[in-house]
């Protein structure tokens, strides 16, 4: 299931003119609270991360598939800069 939805959301990016510039796995760990999405509760959840860059219209359409998704809890998308030079390099893992 993981693999099938970070494979689709990575083609969408691609198809619509962005870069994936990485994927991590965090594994699966326990939720900070008990979490209720998609009429069921939750308390443990599969964390991974996708680097990418791409147009604020396809990171609206990114985010409102990851919502509706039922595989998904929740989604965070987070900006690392506002010009190309902030964004281009991948910030190392500390």
């Amino acid at each position: 299931n993981l693999k099938n939805l970070v494979k689709i959301t990575a083609k969408y990016v691609l198809e619509h003119g962005g870069v994936v510039r990485g994927f991590e796995n965090w594994g699966t760990m326990p939720l900070a609270t008990r979490t209720r999405r998609h009429q069921e509760y939750h308390t443990d959840g599969h964390f991974w991360l996708m680097h990418f860059d791409t147009n604020p219209v396809v990171l609206a359409e990114i985010r409102k598939r990851l919502n509706s998704d039922p595989r998904v809890i929740r989604c965070n998308i987070v900006k690392f800069g506002n010009k190309l030079e902030d964004i281009v390099t991948r910030p190392d893992k500390t």
